[in-house]
């Protein structure tokens, strides 16, 4: 699976820990973060990362900053994205079963690594579930169109 990875400065050392276990598991791993502490505007990465989710270049993006929050509210404004804030395992596997997430992000200051392989475990091995779950999701690009 191809993952797009993005980070701010916030998340220099958790982005390349995250690169490492993706790339163990076999993925394809498009990192586009930022590797040194200097700030940055997370916007801007969240929505290159968003970019190769709706374009097709990567199936899914797992976005990190400081509290994931400030990477999601960007990314959710790209046309076609659902990017949700995880910080336990449980939301990231329902986030894909029942609002089909195509981004998780996460928050270098609120988790750890194992708690960021946990989470992304979850996420990775769960699927899009249909019937009621893929109506809400038709339901929410609805309202995307509307705008």
């Amino acid at each position: 699976m191809k993952i797009v990875i993005a980070n701010d400065h916030a998340a220099v050392t958790m982005k390349k820990e995250v690169c490492e276990y993706l790339t163990g598991l076999g993925h394809d791993v498009i990192n586009i973060g930022i590797d040194r502490e200097e700030r940055c505007n997370y916007p801007d990465y969240a929505e290159e990362a968003a970019g190769y989710i709706t374009s097709g270049k990567a199936d899914l993006g797992v976005l990190i900053c400081g509290t994931g929050a400030g990477m999601a509210i960007a990314a959710n404004k790209v046309k076609g994205i659902r990017a949700v804030v995880c910080s336990e395992p449980v939301t990231a596997r329902l986030a894909r079963e029942h609002n089909h997430a195509n981004i998780i992000t996460f928050g270098a200051r609120v988790i750890g690594y194992e708690m960021a392989t946990a989470i992304l475990d979850a996420y990775l091995n769960a699927e899009e579930l249909g019937g009621r779950h893929e109506e809400r999701v038709n339901l929410i690009t609805q309202i995307e169109e509307r705008g």
